[in-house]
Formats: structure tokens, C-alpha cells, sequence
């Protein structure tokens, strides 16, 4: 990757790029931190609208107005708590898991882009400490992206809101979702380990055994991480399991069953979530006194509460993503994860479009939550697969159409974000 007698050692070239991440994720976490703790103090009269009071009001023993029957969150600020103010824990609980996501997905990129990049390099980059920092600055714009909108005093038709109806990957006003988040996209990494190995069957690493057979520590890793996504918020793992479950049938079926046994090898990772959502079914769903409860189906009711024109939110949502996937339709055969990332997105609209809560919780659309994730996995999915083609040198025109599809997301984010900073609405 770089000329011979000019290339940097091996653990330099880490140092640079572990120095750059820590710069950015210092950075980041920082401002991010200022955010949440505005959050927690915030009022109607100062703004700075969220969810922060009554996750305060939750750790404290005090909230008797709502029910949250994902513990994770509440577990860590609550223990933070024991060392400072309530509202100074949530805020650090949500900033540090935040940014765990961020860590993650930086790991990730390395893991999964590096060894693509070969003599090539990636695009005009062709020393490998030059790529890894560029794939932290990526890693840290994933979390900055939003939905597309235009400049304020231009209307698009059938849309409301900046965000209500169109919605984004980091909807910052909500503390519960960005806490589930690193776990969700450990579950989703592990899923994608899996999935196109694990019809043949668990093993246990012993000597002869077969390399492309997946280790047990995988399916316990990959239990383990959605456990948690659950246990934070069940949001991405009612589509996790979804998608999951179509594909597994699917496989199952196409085989006529001879994959059973490894099919229910991988089942068995579902089943701690399965108790927990049924224990989080009870707390949430089940009708109150005076009150309709359970899941219902609509076509689209909900969605159309918050916006008229639901396929050109569709595009401001995943703009990116969309161009992706028609200048690289071959990775839709080829990647197992881009694939993956986009049933993913599927699973979540459909659920999004079809599903809703009944009672006083219809006009939340919690379903969208599910969505939110969509949209980040979405986008996830497509930079890798951008920055593969450009390690592979495509067309320099298609990858320059990608790149600013992606900056208008992140540009967008950015003062998205400082919309967020400087105390005003969300929607």
C-alpha cells in the first residue's frame, strides 16, 4: 500500500490513527455531552426538548407516569448517579454509550475495509495511516447524519416537518435510543458473521475441524448483544428478529429442512430476547384500564398523522442509500451484510407503514423507532459498500455522485445538530 522504504511501521501507523480517533471521539463525546446535559435541565420556556425528565424521575424511584421495562439504560445512570446529580448521570450514561456505537463502528470499518484497500489504496489515498484516518472521520459522520431538507423558507410537497414523517439516524432527542444503539450494531455485525455460515452448523474450534464452520462464541456473542439491544430497547430487535426469522424460514424451506439442526443452533440465540420481550409485552401492551391495547394494523394511518407524502420521505431519509443501491446493484448478490442492511430497512418500513400501538400510545408511532434504525443501518451498509468501490477504482463520476450524496447528509446533520445545540424543537 505504500512505497517500500518509505512505509511507516505497523504500530505506527496504529498510533497515528488510535491519536486521530481519540482527538474525534474526545470531541465529539464532549459536545455531545453538553447536549444531553441541556437536555436534563431543559424546560419549555429554555427548550431543549426530550425524554431527559423522566429518565431522571426513573433512576430516582420517583416516575410513576410511564413504564420502562428496559432496564439497561436506567441500570448504568442509575449508578452514576451514585457518584453525582441525577441529571449530570443520564446525560453521561447516554454520551458514553453513544459513543460506544461510534467506537464500534470505527472498529468495524478498519476490520472490514483495510484488507480491500490491497496496493490500490482507497481513491487519491494510497498510504494505509492516511486511510485509517479517514475511516474515523466516517465513522464519527455516521453519527452526525440526518434526513435531507431543504433551506428554511422552502417547502417540499406533502412534507411537514424537517423530521416528524421523514425521520433520521440519530435522533438526538432520545436518550433510549442512542443507549441501544453500540448493542444493536454488535447484534447486526455478529448476524452478518453468521449468516452466510451458519447452515453448517456450530463447532467448537477443535483441532481438524473445519475453519468456515462458525465457533460457539459466536452465537453466544452474537445472543448476548441482542440480549442487551433488547434489554435497552426492544425497537431494533423487533425488526432484528423479524428479518432474521423471514430469512431463516426461507433457507429452511429452501433446503427442505436438511438445515434444521444448525437453523435451530442459530434459534436458540433468539430465545433469551423471546422471554424478554414477552416480559416487555406485558409491561407495554397489554391494555390498561380504560384503554385499548395490543398491536393493530393500518395502511399507513399512523405515518400519515406526521406527513403527507410518504415515498419522497422514503427518499430524504435514505437518498444516499438509494444511490448507492442502483450504482452498485451487483453488491446486492455479493454482500451478504449490504444485503442484509437493506431487508433490514424493509423489515423496519414495513413495520413503520403496517404496524402501530393501540390505545393513548397510537400517536407516538413508537413504530418508527424500529425505522430510525432502518435508516442508520441503511446508510451503514451503503458507505462501506461506497468505500469498497472506491478501493476498487470505479467509475471516478458514479463514486463523486456517491461521496456528495453522502456529504448532503452529514451537511444536513451538522446543522441538524446545531438546531439540537442551540435548544430548539426536534420536529
Amino acid at each position: 500500500m505504500e512505497p517500500k522504504g518509505r512505509a511507516l511501521s505497523w504500530s505506527r501507523k496504529k498510533i497515528i490513527d488510535a491519536a486521530v480517533f481519540a482527538v474525534l471521539l474526545a470531541a465529539v463525546s464532549a459536545v455531545t455531552l453538553v447536549l444531553f446535559h441541556r437536555q436534563t435541565l431543559g424546560s419549555p420556556e429554555t427548550g431543549y426538548h426530550s425524554d431527559m425528565k423522566a429518565y431522571i424521575l426513573e433512576i430516582q424511584g420517583l416516575n410513576h407516569k410511564y413504564s420502562y421495562p428496559y432496564p439497561v439504560f436506567f441500570w448504568i445512570a442509575g449508578f452514576l448517579h451514585l457518584f453525582t446529580t441525577p441529571e449530570f448521570a443520564v446525560a453521561l450514561a447516554t454520551m458514553l454509550l453513544n459513543s460506544l456505537g461510534i467506537l464500534l463502528v470505527k472498529l468495524a470499518m478498519n476490520r472490514l475495509i483495510l484488507p480491500e484497500c490491497g496496493e490500490n489504496g482507497l481513491g487519491f489515498l494510497h498510504k494505509e495511516w492516511q486511510i485509517r484516518v479517514l475511516l474515523s472521520f466516517l465513522a464519527v459522520s455516521l453519527f452526525f447524519i440526518s434526513m435531507l431538507y431543504p433551506p428554511p423558507g422552502i417547502y417540499l410537497p406533502g412534507i411537514k416537518f424537517k423530521y416528524l414523517g421523514v425521520f433520521t439516524a440519530n435522533p438526538f432527542h432520545n436518550a433510549t435510543y442512542l443507549a441501544a444503539r453500540p448493542f444493536a450494531i454488535l447484534a447486526f455485525l455478529w448476524f452478518v458473521k453468521l449468516l452466510p455460515v451458519y447452515e453448517k452448523g456450530a463447532c467448537l474450534k477443535k483441532v481438524g475441524v473445519s475453519e468456515d464452520r462458525p465457533p460457539v462464541t459466536d452465537y453466544v456473542w452474537f445472543a448476548a448483544s441482542l440480549l442487551l439491544a433488547t434489554m435497552t430497547k426492544p425497537s431494533f430487535t423487533l425488526v432484528l428478529v423479524g428479518t432474521a426469522g423471514l430469512l431463516m424460514l426461507y433457507r429452511l424451506i429452501r433446503s427442505r429442512f436438511r438445515n434444521l439442526v444448525p437453523t435451530v443452533q442459530l434459534g436458540l440465540c433468539f430465545l433469551p430476547t423471546f422471554i424478554d420481550l414477552l416480559y416487555q409485552y406485558r409491561g407495554v401492551f397489554v391494555a390498561e384500564e380504560g384503554q385499548e391495547g395490543g398491536v393493530g394494523f393500518c395502511l399507513g394511518e399512523v405515518w400519515g398523522y406526521y406527513c403527507d407524502n410518504i415515498p419522497l420521505a422514503v427518499c430524504l431519509a435514505v437518498g444516499f442509500p438509494l444511490l448507492v443501491l442502483v450504482l452498485n446493484w451487483r453488491e446486492w448478490k455479493q454482500s451478504a451484510g449490504y444485503r442484509f442492511s437493506w431487508q433490514i430497512y424493509l423489515m423496519s418500513f414495513l413495520m413503520a407503514f403496517f404496524l402501530y400501538e393501540k390505545g393513548f400510545r397510537k400517536p407516538d408511532f413508537n413504530f418508527s423507532w424500529g425505522y430510525e434504525y432502518g435508516i442508520f443501518f441503511c446508510h451503514m451498509g451503503a458507505l462501506l459498500v461506497l468505500l469498497k468501490a472506491a478501493a476498487r477504482k470505479g467509475n471516478k463520476w458514479f463514486l463523486g455522485a456517491q461521496w456528495l450524496a453522502y456529504l448532503a447528509h452529514v451537511v444536513c446533520g451538522v446543522f441538524y445538530f446545531a438546531d439540537f445545540m442551540s435548544g430548539k424543537m426536534y420536529y
